[in-house]
């Protein structure tokens, strides 16, 4: 169903996997693991454009808020004028609320893809959307300090100690890296001055600070090692692009549900 996901994720990995393995060779495990982490990376310089529409679309919106309040003042009690006066607000401002979602659904699709064909890679299987036989026997050999990248925690069986060994740091750092992207996200904002605006935003916070980070220890418990090396890859590529942003553009606006 989602062939027109899978296949490019797939082929951008063979691609970097290609390259490293000729290098690395054929059966290394540090060319997966390096293919996976340029997959992320040349996958989010491809959303990195849409990044900076999102940040435009946020900052607008921000920006609207004294507008936006005093339509819902005015059409009180009637959501559909309020709702109708905010859509011609956002057109005469030339904004164009999907540019707003789409970072967030090209990274969730990316995620799905990357899952999918990682999870694919199965004993006897022939080939791999574009992975054949002999690549898909050499992932399912891979190993990360002696822990195959398709092992999870959960199934690791006899090798519990060793995949623990290795899915625990990554968990955790990713989980931290979550923690302190969102609060260096955070620190950057203008926030709402007060009402409904400000609640939202304490509320997106929270669960930026606390459930997220939460989030990735519990997936971990699932993920194979080759996702969670993944999340900390995404997760460190997400600080340093706010980082950067940040030095360039100053602050950023409060996250505001219009």
């Amino acid at each position: 169903m989602l062939d027109f996901v899978y296949y490019p994720v797939s082929a951008v990995l063979w691609l970097w996997h290609t390259a490293f393995a000729s290098i690395l060779g054929a059966t290394s495990g540090l060319a997966w693991v390096l293919a996976i982490v340029f997959l992320v990376m040349t996958l989010r310089a491809l959303l990195f454009r849409p990044f900076m529409a999102q940040l435009r679309f946020s900052r607008a919106l921000a920006e609207m808020q004294p507008q936006v309040q005093e339509i819902k003042r005015k059409h009180a009690g009637d959501r559909e004028k309020q709702a109708l006066a905010i859509q011609e607000l956002q057109k005469a401002a030339g904004v164009n609320v999907l540019t707003g979602f789409l970072p967030i659904i090209g990274q969730t699709l990316v995620f799905v893809g990357l899952y999918h064909v990682l999870r694919s890679f199965q004993p006897g299987h022939t080939e791999n959307y574009v992975f054949n036989a002999a690549q898909v026997h050499s992932f399912l050999d891979a190993k990360l300090f002696g822990a195959p990248l398709s092992d999870t925690l959960s199934t690791a069986g006899s090798s519990f100690t060793t995949v623990a060994a290795v899915a625990i740091p990554l968990m955790i750092i990713a989980a931290i890296a979550t923690h302190f992207t969102a609060r260096a996200a955070i620190a950057r904002q203008t926030p709402p001055a007060e009402g409904a605006a400000a609640t939202q935003a304490r509320i997106m916070n929270t669960v930026q600070l606390w459930v997220f980070p939460a989030g990735a220890l519990l997936a971990g418990l699932i993920m194979p090692i080759a996702i969670l090396l993944y999340f900390v890859t995404q997760n460190a590529w997400t600080f340093a692009q706010q980082h950067l942003v940040a030095t360039r553009y100053g602050q950023e606006p409060a996250k505001n549900t219009v």
